[in-house]
């Protein structure tokens, strides 16, 4: 029943996203999305792309300020291909962590600044880590968006529900942090559960790497400066996220202020984390910009633009940084491949020449007592035959 659940529900909710994306768009209508995506014209377009990824590049520095064991480029990258699952391919939010962990271990040669190797432990540890900071950060975001929100018309619908799911967040999270602090002896009983039904090399690895990676977490955790410092960078950058909406939004000939469009962009993201297992947040981004939208006076068509030009430079940023991941993830499979076959071919050659010494040992051997055997019988038939003079 579990199985099957996690294997439909991503079909359900990716169905009910293009059933309500395409509601939306019906009922604003084509051609006056057409009209004022053209007011924002290419060059506009390329603008909130290059907002976009100075906002990418704070990130990275975000995740450098709580993990400085990991170099800023390998961090940025990650964190690039993370947010890229998440928009461009048909995974909720969860599937862009999981790739994430695994492009903070990507390249040829995955390790820290002092030069130890990365493996699993410190990719899985780095990225909770990053993830909470930037929870962080988002609330202390969603609290200021709702305090501008606050006066307009309409908005109390917005707000308690709101409240309600931030602090059922803070909740959440803080349990999250408790458990990164106190969840080493959890981990170890999951470790020993799972390791009864393994190989026993598999089982103490498997314990082993636990205990590495509860030692990175707690390593990790007792900096809090430096958690502190990421959270504060995060909150940054989604400050700088609603700066791109208020230029989007300007593009698009609604003028508001920065303040409206940061109430928009932090109830926005609010309503986004709420439905986080729908793949790409499809239909749900749509419809919390139309509704916020209104709020402020903006017609729903240039609402439903901004998410389109939201979707459009996500995926200008997002196919080319999975591409390049996907030859570097190539690149090192090939490159283990060839060692595996190099070991294989060494192998098979070492046990080739250990056969045929073998043989041609015995062969001599073999060849040795032949012939002894060849000149006693023509000794013995000497002796014994008739002397003829």
């Amino acid at each position: 029943m579990t199985k099957t659940l996690k294997k439909t529900l991503p079909i359900i909710l990716s169905l009910l996203g293009v059933a309500l994306f395409t509601f939306i768009a019906a009922k604003a209508g084509i051609h006056p999305v057409m009209e004022a995506l053209g007011k924002v014209g290419v060059g506009g377009f390329f603008l909130l792309v290059l907002a976009q990824l100075i906002i990418d590049i704070g990130l990275g520095i975000a995740w450098k300020a709580s993990v400085p064991q990991i170099g800023f480029l390998r961090l940025t990258g990650a964190r690039l291909v993370r947010d890229a699952a998440g928009a461009c391919l048909p995974f909720s939010q969860l599937g862009g962590m999981v790739l994430g962990v695994r492009a903070t271990l990507a390249g040829r040669s995955a390790q820290a600044l002092d030069g130890e190797d990365l493996h699993w432990p410190e990719g899985v540890a780095s990225n909770l880590v990053d993830i909470t900071t930037e929870v962080l950060g988002q609330i202390a975001f969603i609290l200021v968006a709702i305090l501008c929100l606050v006066g307009h018309q309409g908005a109390a619908r917005f707000i308690w529900p709101l409240m309600g799911g931030m602090v059922l967040l803070s909740l959440g999270i803080a349990g999250f942090i408790w458990t990164q602090h106190r969840g080493g002896s959890m981990i170890r009983k999951a470790a020993m559960f799972f390791g009864r039904h393994i190989a026993a090399d598999w089982r103490e690895s498997l314990i082993g790497n636990t205990d590495i990676f509860q030692a990175r977490l707690e390593s990790l955790w007792s900096r809090p400066d430096r958690i502190m410092m990421g959270a504060l960078s995060h909150f940054i950058c989604w400050v700088g996220g609603a700066a791109a909406t208020w230029i989007a939004l300007t593009l698009l000939g609604a003028h508001v202020g920065f303040l409206s469009a940061l109430a928009i962009e932090g109830v926005v993201c609010g309503i986004m984390s709420a439905g986080f297992l729908v793949p790409a947040a499809l239909g749900v981004q749509e419809a919390a910009y139309v509704a916020l939208g209104l709020i402020f006076g903006i017609d729903s068509q240039i609402s439903l633009s901004l998410s389109l030009l939201r979707r459009g430079r996500d995926i200008l940023i997002g196919i080319p940084v999975l591409l390049g991941w996907q030859l570097v993830e190539m690149s090192r499979l090939r490159k283990e491949s060839g060692r595996a076959t190099s070991s294989r071919d060494k192998t098979v050659t070492s046990v080739l020449k250990k056969t045929t010494t073998s043989v041609m040992s015995g062969s001599s051997k073999k060849d040795g007592s032949s012939s002894r055997d060849t000149e006693e019988k023509d000794d013995a038939a000497f002796a014994t035959a008739p002397r003829i003079l």
